[in-house]
């Protein structure tokens, strides 16, 4: 499976291919303040190493050496959870609170470093990776969607979805969190309100 892109369970006991189409997004599946879909997937420092390694992060470079300090945890978390906030709100044209965008705007300042490596020439990231660095580039991703790509933030259409997702298709136009789940729902019932 591609980097980012992650596998869900829907209610059914059904999985399918979830892709937030951004870093910090990626991040709201792992729970969130309210919890309404997904439990609370980070419970130590060694659940977040082992989310971030499958990360569209990884994507960009290898994550060799990840260690994340519980402090570190906590404010992975809370920025999750402004995140949560955030970009709910985004997607629904509201006003954004000031405080939570001075919150994003704190948490960029850690960062990533890139370096390649001696032996293949490969683009990795400094070891170690901290928490703090990991948080960092979540905020640096949610000021760009935020400050570039506001308008292709979506919350899933469908009744009793809570997903949200950047839309990166070309034509825009992307309305539900997966065809496979949200998107089939909504055309078996479009399909069934036309037979009667």
């Amino acid at each position: 499976m591609q980097a980012g892109v992650r596998l869900l369970d829907s209610d059914d006991g059904r999985r399918f291919d979830f892709d937030p189409g951004s870093f910090c997004l990626e991040l709201l599946l792992t729970g969130g303040p309210v919890q309404v879909h997904r439990t609370e997937l980070l419970r130590g420092p060694g659940d977040i190493v082992e989310w971030v390694v499958q990360s569209r992060l990884a994507r960009v470079a290898a994550l060799d050496d990840v260690r994340v300090r519980p402090s570190e945890l906590r404010e992975l978390k809370d920025f999750r959870d402004v995140m949560w906030s955030v970009a709910r709100g985004v997607a629904r044209g509201d006003t954004v609170d000031r405080e939570h965008l001075a919150h994003i705007n704190d948490c960029a300042s850690m960062d990533l470093n890139p370096e390649l490596d001696p032996d293949t020439g490969a683009r990795r990231w400094a070891a170690p990776i901290t928490g703090d660095q990991i948080l960092g580039a979540a905020a640096r991703d949610a000021i760009e969607l935020i400050g570039e790509r506001a308008s292709r933030v979506r919350e899933c259409v469908a009744d009793g979805c809570v997903l949200v997702f950047c839309d990166t298709s070309r034509p825009g136009n992307r309305r539900w969190c997966s065809m496979r789940r949200c998107g089939n729902r909504s055309k078996v019932k479009a399909y069934r309100n036309r037979q009667d």
